[in-house]
C-alpha cells in the first residue's frame, strides 16, 4: 500500500490519519460524512437501528429503499462508526448515532437535516465566488435571496425551522444559566421564532411574561412551545418585522440575530430595541465571538457560514462595540455561558447619536439562523 493509499484509508476511517496528507484528505472528503449523516438523519437510521437494530432488509422495507443500496450504506456507516455489525448482515446502532434519534432528548437530528439541505449546501458550493465578490451566494445558487427561497420553499423552511428550534434548544438552559431577569416583568425574543429561550427563562421566573416578535407563519410553533413548558398563560406572541418595531419591554433578547446582518441592518434593530426599552431595561445581545487570529473555534467557519448565505457575518467584541455604539447604546457586561455563546448586556447611552435611515431594508424578514 503507497503512502496516499493509506492515508485515504485513515481519512474514511475512525482511526486517527497520519500526517498532514491525511488531516487534508479527511477534509476534502468531509462533504461525503456531512450527506453520510443528513442521509441517516432523513431516513431515520437512527431509530431502525436502536433497541436491538435492524437488517438491510428491513431498513429497506420501512423507509422504501433499494436493498441493496441500503445494505451499502449501512455498510459506509459502520466504518464512521456510526453503527455496528458483527456478521455483516444485522446492524445496531452505536452512541454516536443515538445523537440522531428523533425521540433522543436534545436529538440533533434537525440540524443534520438542514445541514446537508439544498438551501444550505448549494450556497455553501460557491463559497469561492463569496470571497471573489464579498457578496452572498443564495441567489445565484438557488435563484432567490435566502429568505425568498424559503418563504417559497414551505418542506425547506420547515426544516430550517425545526434546526433553529433544535439549536436554541440546546443553548436555552445554558444561556439561562448566566441570564439575570429576577428583576424585569417583560422579556421580548426578538426573532425568537419558536420561543424555546424565553420560555425556558420563564419558567426559572414565574413573575416573568414573554413576548416572541417574528413573522406570523411560526405563530403557532412557538403557542405549542409555550403549552408544552407550561407558561401558555404568560405567554404573548406577536407577528411582525424588527425591522419596524420592537414590542415594549424590560428586557429585549437578541440570540442569533445581529451575525445575520450588515452593519445597517443591525444599527436599526438595536436602534428599535433601545427606544422600545421600558426605563431601567436593557437588551441582551447572544453571539458567538471571534477571537484572535488561529483561535481555533466554531466562530471563524460560522463566519464563512454567513458569508455564503446572508450579508451577515460574525464579529469580535470591539467589532459589536462599534455598531452599540452607533445605537445609542452602551455594552456594560460580556458574560460567557456553558456553550460557545457570550452575553453581551446593553443599556441605552447617556447621550443617543443622531439617528440615520442607514441601508434600506426588505421588509418581512427574520434572522436566517436566530
Amino acid at each position: 500500500m503507497t503512502l496516499f493509499e493509506h492515508e485515504l484509508v485513515a481519512a474514511g476511517s475512525t482511526e486517527r490519519p497520519v500526517g498532514d496528507t491525511g488531516r487534508m484528505l479527511q477534509m476534502i472528503t468531509g462533504y461525503w460524512v456531512t450527506q453520510v449523516v443528513r442521509t441517516a438523519a432523513e431516513l431515520r437510521i437512527a431509530d431502525h437501528l436502536h433497541d436491538g437494530g435492524a437488517t438491510p432488509a428491513e431498513v429497506a422495507e420501512a423507509e422504501s429503499l433499494d436493498p441493496d443500496a441500503c445494505f451499502r450504506f449501512l455498510r459506509a456507516c459502520a466504518s464512521l462508526g456510526l453503527a455496528a455489525s458483527a456478521d455483516g448482515k444485522r446492524f445496531t446502532g452505536m452512541p454516536l448515532i443515538d445523537t440522531l434519534r428523533s425521540d433522543a432528548p436534545g436529538s440533533l437530528r434537525d440540524l443534520a437535516l438542514w445541514g446537508g439541505a439544498e438551501s444550505h449546501w448549494l450556497p455553501w458550493g460557491r463559497l469561492a465566488d463569496a470571497v471573489r465578490t464579498g457578496g452572498p451566494q443564495a441567489e445565484a445558487a438557488l435563484g432567490a435571496p435566502i429568505f425568498d427561497w424559503l418563504a417559497a420553499a414551505p418542506g425547506e423552511a420547515e426544516v430550517f425551522t425545526n434546526a433553529m428550534t433544535a439549536m436554541t434548544r440546546g443553548l436555552a438552559h445554558a444561556l439561562a444559566e448566566v441570564i439575570d431577569v429576577a428583576d424585569a416583568r417583560v422579556a421580548v425574543d426578538v426573532g425568537g421564532a419558536g420561543g424555546n429561550l424565553v420560555q425556558t427563562l420563564m419558567r426559572r421566573h414565574p413573575g416573568l411574561a414573554g413576548v416572541v416578535l417574528d413573522l406570523p407563519h411560526v405563530r403557532a410553533e412557538a403557542e405549542a412551545s409555550a403549552a408544552c413548558l407550561g407558561v401558555a398563560d404568560r405567554f404573548t406572541f406577536v407577528g411582525g418585522d424588527f425591522f419596524d418595531e420592537v414590542p415594549s419591554a424590560d428586557v429585549h433578547l437578541l440570540k442569533f440575530v445581529l451575525h445575520d446582518w450588515d452593519d445597517d441592518a443591525c444599527v436599526r434593530v438595536l436602534r428599535n430595541c433601545r427606544r422600545a426599552l421600558r426605563p431601567g431595561g436593557r437588551v441582551l445581545v447572544m453571539e458567538l465571538l471571534v477571537d484572535r487570529v488561529g483561535t481555533p473555534g466554531l466562530a471563524p467557519l460560522m463566519d464563512l457560514n454567513m458569508m455564503a448565505l446572508s450579508t451577515g457575518r460574525e464579529r469580535s467584541a470591539e467589532e459589536y462595540g462599534r455598531l452599540f455604539e452607533r445605537a445609542g447604546l452602551t455594552l456594560t457586561a460580556t458574560t460567557p455561558s456553558g456553550s460557545r455563546v457570550s452575553v453581551l448586556t446593553l443599556v441605552p447611552a447617556a447621550v443617543p447619536p443622531e439617528v440615520s435611515q442607514g441601508a434600506e431594508l426588505p421588509s418581512g424578514r427574520i434572522s436566517p439562523l436566530s
